[in-house]
């Protein structure tokens, strides 16, 4: 694992580029530590390439998964963590399934991808993600509009852990340059905001329903 939640500086995951790549990618790393907001590198997986520390302190209090944590996979975490709605606020409609939608996307995109059919397979076993990404998610496109799904410009509530924070939202920005995107990547920073939001109620358990409360059963 090349991400290390709590370094001070995020160190590049292995990948098969050249030096000059390998080169780029040490000096992003540098670039995205001196970023104040919390700011991720992601390829087409939602593998994590690089991080920095606001990152992994907006997720530092999570608590340990075997295939599911921020500084791993982020797709993973939104859809499997247990913790995630306890950092990601309006946990279904804000974050899970706008990601379903970015997921499903990208399986049209590259469908013999052994990472995104390993992730479908995971969907497929947990009732809730199922049938949110089979029935729900067209529903829900249908009734919020193609806008809903993007990523860039989202605002988005997030439960941050520093009380100087605390209960707030963050619009998501999309700063991928032209060579990460030519590596398959994408960079997405959540720009923190001030404005404070009224906390929500405490989450109890995950529901052991079939389906996602934002989203109707299947018939």
């Amino acid at each position: 694992m090349a991400h290390q939640a709590g370094r001070r500086r995020s160190v590049p995951r292995p990948v098969p580029e050249s030096l000059e790549t390998q080169a780029y990618l040490q000096d992003y790393a540098t670039l995205l530590e001196a970023v104040p907001f919390p700011s991720v590198v992601l390829d087409h997986r939602w593998d994590v390439v690089l991080a920095n520390t606001a990152f992994a302190s907006l997720f530092g209090g999570v608590g340990p998964h075997p295939t599911a944590m921020p500084g791993d996979n982020f797709l993973r975490f939104v859809l499997f963590h247990p913790d995630a709605g306890t950092v990601l606020g309006e946990h279904e409609s804000s974050w899970c399934l706008p990601m379903l939608a970015h997921f499903a996307a990208a399986v049209e995109r590259h469908g013999h991808d052994h990472g995104l059919q390993a992730i479908r397979r995971d969907i497929a076993q947990d009732p809730i993600m199922e049938a949110a990404y089979r029935y729900g998610l067209p529903h829900w496109i249908s009734a919020v509009g193609e806008q809903a799904v993007a990523h860039d410009g989202a605002v988005r509530p997030l439960l941050h852990p520093d009380p100087r924070w605390g209960a707030t939202d963050c619009r998501v920005v999309d700063e991928t340059p032209a060579t990460l995107r030519e590596l398959g990547c994408t960079r997405l920073t959540l720009v923190l905001r001030e404005t404070r939001r009224t906390p929500p109620r405490p989450r109890g358990p995950r529901r052991a329903a079939a389906h996602l409360r934002v989203v109707p059963a299947s018939e």
